[in-house]
Formats: C-alpha cells, structure tokens, sequence
C-alpha cells in the first residue's frame, strides 16, 4: 500500500517505520517546510493519507487529500470545529475520512470504561468528578484530544454536568467537569479520571509507555480503510 504522511514530526516518523515494516511505501512525506512537495505527487499512487500534523495546518492538508479522493486517517486535535465541513466534503467526494483522537488500541478500550463507570456513578451526587491529563511540553494543544473524548463520554451519561472546562484554579461550578492538563517531559500520554467523596474516592487511569501503540494503531487503520467510504471512526474499526 503507498502512503503519504502529512506531517512528519515525532508521530509522523514512528508511523512511517512502522508502516514500512508491515511491508507498505511511503510516497511523501510532508511538513511545514515542505508542503510544497504536494503539488509534485500523483493522487493516484497514494492510497491513504495518514495526518499527523499541527492543529492551523490540518484543515488544509485533510481538505487537499479529500478533495483528490485519497482517503484520510487523522490524528490531529485541535480543529475540530471544522470537522462538519469535513464531513461534508468527505460525503461530497465520496471517499472516506477517519478521526480518532487517540489510536491506541488500549486507550479506545479506556473510553469503554470510562462509560461504563459514569454509566453506574450518573445517580451518585455525593462524588466529585474530575479529570487530569498529562502530556509532553511539545503537546500544543490542552486539553488533550483523548482528554476531551473522555470528558464527553462523561458528559453523556452524568445529566447534572452541563459542560467541561480546562482547570484555572478559580472556584469550580458544580455542573462543569474540570480538567487539569500538565505538560511534564517526557510523558507520551496519561489520563485519570476521579471521582471524589468525603467518604472514599474511585480512580481509573491510562497511561501509555510509548508513541508507538498510537502509530500502530494508525497503521492498521489505514490498512483497514484503503477500499471504504464514509466518515468512520474507532467505534467502526473495532465493531463497538
């Protein structure tokens, strides 16, 4: 399978060799001091799209992929009040659009979890809900992708939280879910989600060792779309 990486940073690079040791080329790969390069690629040699690149930048490198009809596996976090229009477009040229915030397998088993256990404590008021996550300090965004997924499974099951908002220190509103985001090098990714009484607390925690399960999982997603359409997500590629 040939594949162009939009975005070569530290993700890009990790998802490149792995890609090549399952036996796949790299047609591109583009950065910021190269976008250039795009014009000079042939769409019909790129079978997927893997972007990894910066929040001001993926709009435009998803949107140059789909407009081509490559379809695209996205990482990015950021942008995502631009997603509907990439929806639509994805719809409109009839290919295929993947975001995840997070592609590790484990993590995407987390956000299952995560569920459930607001599922059980949407009645209990007397615990506090809150959410940390820490990052390394080239991290741009915070709160993180998988932070926000996270907090939005929550919110869907406790009715009493209207909202989530980042942590500021200032006196915290009963019905937003708080979350603290650090940047501590050299943390590849940890999110914990708490729930607090006077009585006792129930804590569940992810935390990733490497990138490397990250671009894994990317990988297989790209494997996995190659011939599809549509606007998918992990809930389709692992069949939740």
């Amino acid at each position: 399978m040939n594949i162009l990486l939009l975005g070569y940073g530290k993700m890009g690079k990790i998802i490149g060799e792995i890609a090549e040791s399952r036996g796949h080329q790299i047609v591109g790969k583009i950065n910021i001091d190269n976008r250039d390069d795009l014009d000079q690629l042939d769409p019909k040699n790129i079978d997927v799209a893997i972007e990894f690149s910066q929040p001001d930048a993926a709009v435009e490198n998803i949107s140059w992929a789909i407009n081509r009809k490559i379809p695209v596996v996205s990482g990015t976090t950021g942008w995502l009040d631009k997603k509907p229009a990439i929806a639509a477009l994805t719809l409109e040229k009839e290919t295929a659009f993947f975001y995840a915030s997070n592609y590790s397998i484990g993590v995407n088993v987390f956000f299952k979890v995560n569920r459930f256990l607001a599922s059980l404590m949407k009645d209990q008021t007397d615990y506090k809900v809150s959410m940390e996550e820490i990052h390394h300090t080239e991290k741009k965004d915070a709160p993180s992708g998988t932070a926000i997924t996270l907090a939005e499974g929550i919110l869907g099951e406790i009715e009493r939280l209207k909202e989530w908002k980042l942590s500021d220190g200032k006196p915290e509103n009963e019905q937003s879910l708080y979350i603290s985001a650090k940047r501590i090098d050299p943390a590849p990714g940890t999110h914990i989600v708490r729930y607090q009484s006077e009585i006792d607390d129930i804590e569940i925690s992810h935390t990733a060792h490497s990138r490397k399960g990250f671009a894994l999982g990317a990988v297989l997603v790209a494997e996995w779309i190659k011939d599809k359409k549509g606007v998918l997500s992990m809930d389709d590629f692992l069949s939740f």
